[in-house]
């Protein structure tokens, strides 16, 4: 089923990384709060691939949480060992798929000639593409982050026609903020990136919205004060919503910027 995300004016979501077994993201799933969340927010969940199917048919489930996988190949199949393919991913329950997180790029070598083909990949088999972007403190520090990402969304959306990217969405993700030991940033050195991406992905879309999250150092202190920069459509979360507590009060601190419908 495709994502008409363009309906959708924020998104809130978070990827478990390599962590919680089956049993964990069950009970994860039958504590996640979404009842006082309003319509406007659109949950959604990457846990690891051994778990997507069992969410995604947990009788539990709230329907307007969205699933994704953290990653996937760009080949539909074939003899690659270890990995899945984005059809594969989607027989699974996949609704989204993560590419290009800055983790894949720097610790598995992946290019920016890799996410597009998995961009590709992924639209082809209707699924919708959350492109991970972002600049390291070295590049930061040289001036040219602004470029930097900017050119990183170009070389994501390379081998889709036009007319197919507001298919897409992106998270931008500052790799200096990302992770155990990242620094928390100010919202004066994200928002300059994001406003600068929102104009750029404003031109892309030819009339429709590609959404812009934000992701790096979210938490239940800052979300409120990221939802409400204009060029941000949603917060891409990591370790503080891993606790479903934590996501529960994050979510409740996001809606209380949108009215219930």
């Amino acid at each position: 089923m495709k994502i008409d995300h363009t309906r959708t004016p924020m998104w809130i979501g978070t990827s478990w990384k390599m962590n919680k077994t089956i049993v964990e993201a069950q009970s994860y799933l039958e504590s996640l709060d979404l009842a006082h969340v309003p319509a406007c927010i659109t949950p959604f969940v990457l846990p690891p691939l051994t778990a997507l199917a069992t969410l995604a048919t947990a009788p539990n489930r709230d329907g307007r949480l969205l699933l994704g996988a953290q990653n996937a190949h760009w080949g539909e199949e074939g003899a690659m060992t270890g990995e899945v393919s984005m059809r594969m991913i989607k027989d699974a329950g996949a609704q989204l798929v993560e590419i290009g997180h800055s983790e894949r790029r720097e610790f598995f070598g992946e290019s920016d000639q890799d996410v597009a083909r998995k961009v590709r990949a992924a639209v082809d088999q209707g699924l919708t593409p959350l492109i991970c972007v972002g600049e390291s403190q070295a590049v930061r520090s040289t001036g040219d982050h602004v470029t930097f990402v900017r050119n990183q969304v170009g070389q994501a959306l390379s081998l889709m026609d036009p007319t197919e990217h507001g298919q897409a969405m992106f998270a931008y993700e500052p790799r200096w903020a990302i992770g155990e030991f990242g620094r928390k940033p100010t919202i004066a050195e994200v928002a300059q990136v994001l406003d600068q991406l929102a104009l750029q992905l404003g031109d892309l879309g030819n009339g429709v919205q590609i959404p812009l999250l934000y992701g790096g150092s979210v938490d239940a202190e800052n979300a409120g004060e990221l939802v409400e920069l204009e060029s941000v459509n949603g917060l891409f979360i990591g370790r503080s919503a891993w606790s479903v507590d934590s996501f529960n009060q994050i979510l409740m601190r996001c809606g209380a910027f949108f009215p219930q419908t």
